[in-house]
């Protein structure tokens, strides 16, 4: 068995298991993710972020769900990324650059919260992607012999926007997985549901790919501010409120989604693996 020091963190309630790799990486990490990630059985989290070198930017972000599968980009964890790299003196900038599946992306430190330039949303159907061309906004989709109307975006990774009147009573463990293993979605996908109050206020719930119900998604909350605009619904500049707090995202002029949210330390500890 290997012994493996850690850090746990959280993003308005989405959790992770941090890894710092500078200097040398433990081999298995979908393994290791599975096994870390477990809520019973392990220290418990959504996913787990690996710290690691890079030769095109500031450092390297890799990221596993809980079920092991490696994904592109996560919003709420790269602002622990960046509070990590900085508080645990890795860094001394407060904007870096971060090479991750999804491209370089850039956080920025804002006192006690972190602001993250989250690129421009892709909004082409096979590109996301999706079984279609073109955009894809409020196009009726039949799951489970029900017809919702989707909005699709990827920030980095693929979402599927829903709304609904109310999203407290709907029955996510099971509405989830018919959408994320979707046949209309080749790499499955992440489904965000939303309740909007106010054209510049909306709740969501979301069901994330290999991790489930989550209490936070910084990617989706950026899709579901880029969707508001698609369908008329919001503005540009939304706040967001999910189960574990507000982020706040602003679709800008320059066609980049920006996102402002927390980002904390939880605790520190060791396991074997």
């Amino acid at each position: 068995m290997t012994e493996i020091t850690f850090t746990k963190m959280h993003g308005c309630g989405n959790d992770f298991v941090v890894l710092d790799c500078m200097e040398a990486q433990p081999a298995g990490l979908a393994d290791i993710a599975r096994n870390l990630c477990h809520r019973r059985f392990g220290v418990g989290a959504d996913q787990l972020l690996t710290i690691k070198p890079s030769d095109t930017a500031d450092f390297r972000m890799e990221i596993y769900n809980a079920d092991g599968g490696e994904v592109e980009m996560c919003g709420n964890g790269i602002r622990c990324f960046a509070k990590y790299v900085y508080e645990h003196g890795l860094t001394r900038k407060q904007e870096i650059e971060v090479d991750t599946l999804a491209g370089i992306i850039r956080p920025r430190l804002k006192g006690d919260r972190v602001e993250v330039d989250m690129g421009r949303p892709v909004l082409e159907g096979r590109d996301i992607p999706v079984d279609a061309d073109g955009r894809i906004v409020d196009r009726p989709l039949m799951v489970d012999g029900t017809e919702y109307t989707a909005t699709c975006v990827s920030m980095g990774n693929p979402h599927c926007v829903l709304y609904v009147d109310d999203v407290d009573p709907l029955d996510l463990p099971r509405l989830g997985p018919r959408f994320e293993h979707h046949d209309f979605f080749p790499n499955r996908v992440n489904t965000e549901f939303v309740q909007v109050l106010a054209p510049d206020e909306v709740r969501m719930r979301v069901w994330e790919r290999g991790a489930g119900e989550t209490w936070a998604c910084g990617t989706g909350a950026s899709a579901v501010g880029v969707a508001g605009v698609l369908t008329g619904r919001t503005g540009k500049k939304i706040t967001v409120h999910l189960i574990g707090g507000d982020l706040e995202i602003r679709w800008a002029d320059d066609d980049r989604v920006y996102m402002t949210g927390p980002a904390q330390e939880v605790f520190q500890g060791s396991i074997r693996v």
